[in-house]
């Protein structure tokens, strides 16, 4: 029970949600537009929220059906901070991220230095407003003090979906579920070489036009130095400022905590950077990152894009 710790407000939170759903169904038809209330549809570009919502479930039943994604608005990515963003792209959209990071980490006067090129994320809408399939891909090169190339080639596969739960409704936040996992087909000197499967939990709320606050809570099956399989952890927050329409900052802390493993340690990073939005559909941004801890890579620093395809 101990290692599920981490689960209990999610759970907690859903049932909240589950009971509000369930409520809203059970509210007289409406004769225009679909099968809800009336009172509860508002018409939009992709139609009716109650019948095409944008969240899996509410925090309350009656006029509250907003949340999930706003093809009128600004792209939502989730790079280039450690956090994933709590709403999915909707459904019918085709959303890239990618970016380029360099990380330098010395230990015992040995230095290794990684250049993970693409970051190739795709966030496809499917079925629903509130579900997405997704795929990342991530070439890396690792070199030595002496210049010797430690690991090149492509990460293992990743693959999960992600499951808009609920808007933000006052201090409850929105909040998403990635079911996630790697497949072992990367490269010989990087890939588990096994099935990593993972759950991402994560929330966030808009305090005000300018300061949204978030964070995450996950666990992850990961491969120790000695080939033997442990429980990851990680948890984050982290907090964005819109300094200007177009310019946005955020700041960022996030750790690692590994359980059962015999070499992996735990290990906390701070990071944040910018964004540039040059339209509705298409972000740049920057970031860099430190090590907080002696067992985490001393720093990082990165660029990337953004391109949402309606």
């Amino acid at each position: 029970m101990r290692r599920c710790w981490f689960l209990l407000p999610l759970f907690a939170s859903l049932l909240v949600a589950v009971d509000a759903h369930r409520r809203a169904e059970a509210a007289e038809p409406c004769e225009d537009c679909c099968l809800f209330p009336r009172s509860a549809c508002s018409s939009s570009g992709r139609g009716c929220k109650r019948c095409n919502p944008g969240t899996l479930l509410q925090w309350s039943y009656g006029t509250s059906f907003s949340g999930g994604p706003d093809l009128n608005e600004p792209l939502v990515t989730d790079r280039p901070d450690f956090t994933e963003a709590a709403s999915t792209v909707g459904r019918g959209v085709s959303q890239l991220e990618m970016g380029y990071t360099y990380t330098y980490d010395e230990e015992n006067g040995r230095a290794v230095k990684s250049h993970s090129y693409g970051e190739f994320l795709i966030r496809q809408g499917i079925l629903f407003e509130w579900l997405e399939l997704r795929l990342a891909l991530n070439p890396v090169d690792e070199t030595d003090t002496f210049g010797e190339l430690t690991g090149s080639g492509t990460e293992d596969l990743y693959f999960g979906f992600k499951i808009g739960l609920t808007p933000q409704e006052g201090i409850l936040p929105e909040m998403a579920l990635i079911p996630q996992m790697t497949m072992p087909t990367g490269s010989d000197s990087l890939s588990a070489e096994e099935w990593l499967l993972g759950l991402n939990w994560v929330y966030s709320w808009e305090l005000n036009d300018t300061v949204s606050f978030g964070g995450s809570t996950q666990g992850n099956r990961a491969i120790d130095e000695t080939d033997q399989s442990y429980t990851e952890f990680a948890q984050s927050l982290t907090i964005g400022i819109s300094l200007l329409d177009d310019l946005g900052f955020y700041s960022e802390w996030y750790g690692l905590f590994p359980h059962s493993a015999d070499v992996a340690s735990v290990e906390h990073y701070y990071n944040g950077g910018f964004t540039l939005l040059l339209n509705n559909n298409i972000q740049l941004d920057v970031r860099a990152g430190l090590g907080l801890t002696r067992e985490s890579d001393d720093y990082f620093v990165g660029t990337g894009i953004t391109i949402r395809i309606p």
